[in-house]
């Protein structure tokens, strides 16, 4: 294992650490339990924006922490889902006094620690909704989940539903809006490698040379198939052919395209899928309004990448333009 660590024990901890050096101006970390909140928060008649899963997935969540995005995010362990504690403590942190939305990804631990912070934060006066996201249509069920993985939509849902509590919408139509952005949003992903979790010292699966996984998780769950390496074609085909016949995206729907890195792959070759999806969609009748492309969720060094489509309305367009400053995600500003 080669890796720019200290000690494994002591990854999250010199990461946040680093967070904080780097971008005080717009976050602040809180140690015992780990959150990282917005600098501003709590902010006054606005809804709460929260998520959190498992380190090793950066930029997300907590790289999307400020203005226009999440006012808060916990980091678990590496591929671990946070504690109750840590999210009641950011709920707290950021409670305006509108109330507090969880978006929450579909893993088994993931959920049950976030009803148990809801349930908590509640008792204490703060009202509390919490949205599943489960885009992925890889596989029903795995190894962490019961249903569908939350995966790519969850980034964007976390911009739009930000946008939406910045302009002072209520925790009903903040958690509508990200209702409507997972229902109408799909994703899948592959694998070219695997990745070493830091305490495990070696790869979480093996996947040889000469071959690549279809549908894998982003904790490296396994997929629909393994199979010898294809073009980066006939993967796009794989990938965006299930996500279109899924919803199902028709001749006239405008979508945001989000193609994404899993942490090893260079940007170079996202663009070359980008670019093939482009025309499955154009070939297909469906219009790409907006894109998104790069590392947003990783799986620490993992090679490979995911394809999310969202059915975009002319609210949604609005609220994915609208500004945004975070560590990872910037604009109109």
């Amino acid at each position: 294992m080669k890796k720019l660590i200290n000690k494994p024990e002591d990854v999250v901890t010199d990461e946040l650490n680093g967070i904080v050096a780097a971008h005080s101006d717009l976050v602040r970390v809180h140690f015992d339990p780990n959150f990282i909140a917005r600098a501003d928060a709590p902010v006054k008649g606005k809804v709460g924006v929260i998520s959190g899963g498992g380190s090793g997935h950066e930029p997300m969540h907590g790289g999307f922490v400020g203005m226009g995005m999440l006012d808060a995010a916990c980091p678990g362990a590496v591929f671990t889902s946070p504690t109750p504690d840590q999210m009641l403590e950011a709920t707290k942190a950021v409670n305006g006094g509108a109330g507090v939305l969880h978006i929450v990804k579909n893993y088994t631990g993931d959920i049950m620690n976030f009803e148990m912070a809801a349930d908590l934060a509640r008792a204490e006066g703060i009202e509390v909704e919490a949205v599943v996201t489960n885009d992925d249509v890889a596989v029903k069920d795995s190894l962490y989940t019961a249903g569908r993985r939350g995966v790519g939509v969850t980034v964007l849902a976390e911009k739009m539903c930000g946008a939406a509590a910045e302009q002072k919408r209520s925790l009903k139509e903040v958690a509508d809006v990200c209702r409507k952005v997972n229902g109408q949003g799909r994703s899948m992903g592959m694998a070219l490698t695997s990745c070493t979790v830091p305490h495990a010292g070696k790869p979480t699966f093996d996947l040889p040379e000469d071959e690549m996984e279809i549908g894998v998780g982003i904790h490296g769950e396994p997929g629909r198939k393994r199979m010898k390496l294809q073009t980066a074609a006939e993967i796009t085909e794989m990938l965006a052919g299930p996500i279109l016949d899924d919803l199902p995206f028709k001749s006239g729907d405008s979508v945001l395209a989000f193609v994404n890195g899993m942490g090893g792959t260079p940007l170079i070759e996202l663009y070359v899928v980008y670019n093939e999806l482009a025309k499955i969609c154009a070939g297909r009748g469906v219009k790409i309004a907006r894109n998104l492309i790069g590392s947003y969720i990783t799986s620490l060094e993992m090679a490979g990448c995911s394809i999310t489509l969202v059915k975009m309305d002319d609210d949604l367009l609005r609220l994915w333009d609208a500004p945004v400053k975070t560590p990872g995600l910037r604009w109109g500003v």
